[in-house]
């Protein structure tokens, strides 16, 4: 419970709200690109968030349940977000100087099926054991980079250059 006996979201249904947001971004972008006006910041911006959640990932949630036990699980998403990062690259050159977005849209779509596939492992599989795992120091740490944390300077997942 939190203050004022409210109780506390777990870090599960903190990071699966976040999986939603980062979902949300694409499918604006992809309305937009239907509708004839593609609104390729809402597709930034989710890429963005999503480059900022694989790091909290890797870097506040797996080692710990890579230490509990997990390191199947945790291997699996890390080559995951490898294929996630390079889909995530490609879009970004798509969207650079050329601006084909077309291409985008088409690597959009694809994006969101690999995210698919990936989250409907991940909540299950690793969400439902981050408030079990972590430990109290891990877990405040986890929350507060969820609150405000930034993803770091030219940082690249562990899987993105595989």
């Amino acid at each position: 419970m939190s203050a004022g006996g409210v109780p506390r979201i777990t870090l599960g249904a903190a990071l699966e709200a976040e999986h939603r947001e980062i979902d949300g971004g694409i499918e604006r972008f992809l309305d937009t690109l239907r509708q004839g006006a593609p609104d390729t910041e809402s597709l930034l911006r989710a890429m963005g968030g999503l480059r900022r959640h694989i790091y909290l990932e890797e870097a506040f949630l797996f080692p710990p349940l890579k230490d509990a036990g997990m390191t199947m699980p945790v291997f699996v998403m890390l080559r995951e977000h490898g294929e996630l990062w390079r889909a995530m690259d490609g879009i970004d050159a798509l969207l650079g100087d050329a601006q084909d977005e077309d291409a985008a849209g088409r690597s959009a779509v694809e994006l969101l099926s690999l995210l698919d596939k990936h989250n409907s492992k991940e909540e299950p599989i690793i969400y439902t054991k981050a408030d079990e795992v972590l430990d109290a120091d891990a877990s405040a740490e986890l929350r507060i980079f969820l609150t405000d944390g930034e993803l770091p300077d030219g940082w690249v997942c562990s899987g993105a250059h595989t």
